[in-house]
């Protein structure tokens, strides 16, 4: 008797749907580009709300994949990463060349479209696109590209690449929150430094190499060029009013990305040993969550510490880790990310977490001063 080849195929599929429901956006966005009114609604509704109930329907997920299975049958995970960005990119023209001229919208839902657009970009596309960048393959190393310049945030890839996986959980890196840091304080510092420090790790990085700071080689320059491509485009479609939608959807796809950046470091410190030397990164110095159904949506990034540990690994072999080793979120990133924009509340959730992880895995330490830069002076 022979086996079907086509069985182990189908079993991967079959595991790999779920993460397809990120899928379940685009119909969304199809609809409130098309129709406008309350379709409107459906996509921060389904990217924030639906997932959240999910994750209360849905048992917490500590399964893990071996670590060591086959690129070659990750296709069907490979492809939904790879698939996104002409989805993305085609909705987005699709939208710049009927919204702006529409008549039969007023400038609130115009904008409300574009708004939309940029949950799915941040939500969707930037999490795609930072699963690609980790990759070696050039082709899936261009798409996170494309997808982090379609949304004027290019640099990302040299800062999160260089910056980030490197400094992080110290004063180096502008990513990690900071305790007692608001999000209202920390995104605007992060949009002020977290560009310069990119540029300056490029630079370096050339300079090493025993190549100038402006060769062509500096990736600067193909962030540029794809990103001016898309202000013409976005002119030639919808004149003025295209730029303007287009930079709401880019401005509210970082907001979405830097919510996230937020609630994974937040006031998680790696320790200082003295002459500008820390620690090496361990999986206490992220936050993680088991929540099912944002682990869909967002592609496992909730398994944070692990992703720190291997940056290249693909992210359905992302390993869970316990609560002895990593610290865990009362709820997804969904819910947090949500919690993150109102202060009085995220420190009254997590300050509390973050004082205790300080005296759980790092009971010497009674001077935390040094570990204060550009906090946001609130009650403890």
């Amino acid at each position: 008797m022979t086996v079907s080849t086509s069985t182990p195929q189908i079993a991967r599929l079959s595991s790999a749907l779920p993460y397809g429901l990120s899928l379940l956006l685009v119909p969304l966005s199809l609809a409130s580009i098309t129709w406008g009114g309350w379709w409107i609604a459906t996509v921060p509704l389904a990217a924030w709300w639906l997932f959240i109930v999910l994750d209360t329907a849905t048992a917490p997920n500590i399964d893990n994949q071996d670590p060591d299975t086959p690129t070659a049958d990750l296709f069907w995970y490979r492809g939904l990463t790879m698939l996104w960005f002409p989805v993305q990119a085609s909705l987005v023209i699709y939208a710049l060349a009927t919204v702006p001229a529409a008549p039969g919208f007023a400038t609130h839902e115009k904008v409300l479209i574009f708004f939309g657009l940029g949950i799915l970009s941040g939500t969707i596309g930037i999490v795609y696109a930072h699963e690609l960048m980790h990759q070696k393959n050039r082709l899936e190393r261009w798409l996170g590209d494309l997808l982090m310049t379609a949304v004027f945030y290019g640099h990302f890839r040299s800062e999160h690449l260089l910056v980030h996986h490197r400094y992080v959980g110290t004063p180096k890196d502008a990513v990690t929150a900071r305790y007692n840091e608001g999000f209202h304080v920390f995104f605007p510092r992060v949009l002020r430094q977290s560009f310069g420090s990119a540029l300056g790790a490029e630079a370096a990085l050339l300079r090493r190499k025993g190549a100038s700071p402006w060769a062509r080689s500096n990736p600067f320059w193909r962030y540029a060029a794809l990103q001016l491509i898309w202000l013409a485009l976005a002119y030639a479609l919808g004149g003025l009013a295209g730029v303007g939608l287009l930079a709401v959807c880019a401005f509210t796809a970082v907001w979405q990305l830097e919510l996230v950046n937020y609630v994974e470091h937040y006031g998680l410190t790696r320790e200082h040993l003295g002459g500008g030397k820390y620690e090496h990164t361990k999986p206490r110095h992220s936050w993680n969550s088991a929540h099912r159904a944002t682990n869909w949506l967002l592609i496992n990034l909730q398994r944070h510490s692990d992703h720190h540990y291997k940056p290249d690994r693909r992210f359905p072999l992302l390993q869970h880790h316990a609560e002895d080793e990593a610290p865990q979120l009362p709820h997804g990133y969904a819910l947090m990310t949500i919690c993150a924009l109102i202060p009085p509340l995220w420190f009254r959730v997590m300050n509390p977490r973050v004082r205790a992880w300080r005296k759980r895995f790092y009971p010497h330490i009674t001077d935390w001063s040094a570990y204060k830069a550009a906090t946001n002076p609130m009650p403890r």
